[in-house]
């Protein structure tokens, strides 16, 4: 039993999935930042929550840390992040509804995808698309934009934040019907396997 612990404790120990953690405890700073009006502070530790996310995938790779627990806390942190901060800045009436609409359904689409794929086919692993994490860097540029703005009013800050915006409901609509499709496929796939009518 204690070696047990050990190794699940270790899981936790790895940099990269320390890195995760790390972005983890950085969204409760930046929504007291945010609702506190202290933008350049909000700005600056979301830099340091996207250096964290760039530095534990580098890392996890460089040093052969891959662990199950991270494949799996890495896109919770991400989800976590820009989540709380698209409904953050919502609230703050910074970020359009309309576009905090598409990105919370998107992923509250995503959850249900997943879990249709793991109830009918088994499947727990389900990999980001390109068009999914092209949506994910949108959403980013998003929030960066609106942080920078509310330091500058510089014109080409607008123009970026106004083309994030529209970018960013674009892909999230993009990418909620690639994984719905994604989904029916392999639901269909596993379906006809099951019949008997499935290949190889």
């Amino acid at each position: 039993m204690p070696d047990a612990a050990n190794q699940r404790l270790n899981r936790f120990r790895t940099t990269p999935n320390l890195l995760t953690l790390s972005r983890i405890c950085l969204v409760p700073l930046l929504v007291a930042a945010i609702l506190d009006n202290h933008y350049a502070l909000g700005f600056g530790l979301f830099v340091a929550a996207g250096f964290t996310d760039l530095l534990d995938g580098l890392l996890a790779r460089l040093l052969k840390q891959y662990t199950m627990l991270g494949q799996y806390l890495d896109p919770v942190a991400d989800k976590l992040l820009l989540s709380t901060l698209f409904l953050v800045l919502t609230y703050k009436e910074l970020i359009p509804a309309r576009v905090t609409a598409m990105v919370i359904g998107r992923d509250v689409g995503i959850l249900l995808v997943a879990a249709i794929l793991y109830a009918a086919a088994g499947r727990r692993e389900f990999r980001p698309s390109l068009v999914g994490k092209g949506s994910t860097l949108a959403q980013l540029a998003a929030v960066a934009a609106v942080l920078v703005h509310q330091l500058t009013p510089a014109h080409w800050v607008v123009i970026v934040e106004q083309w994030a915006f529209w970018v960013t409901m674009a892909l999230a609509i993009a990418s909620g019907l690639q994984y719905a499709w994604i989904a029916a496929r392999r639901v269909g796939a596993n379906g006809n396997g099951a019949n008997g009518h499935g290949g190889k």
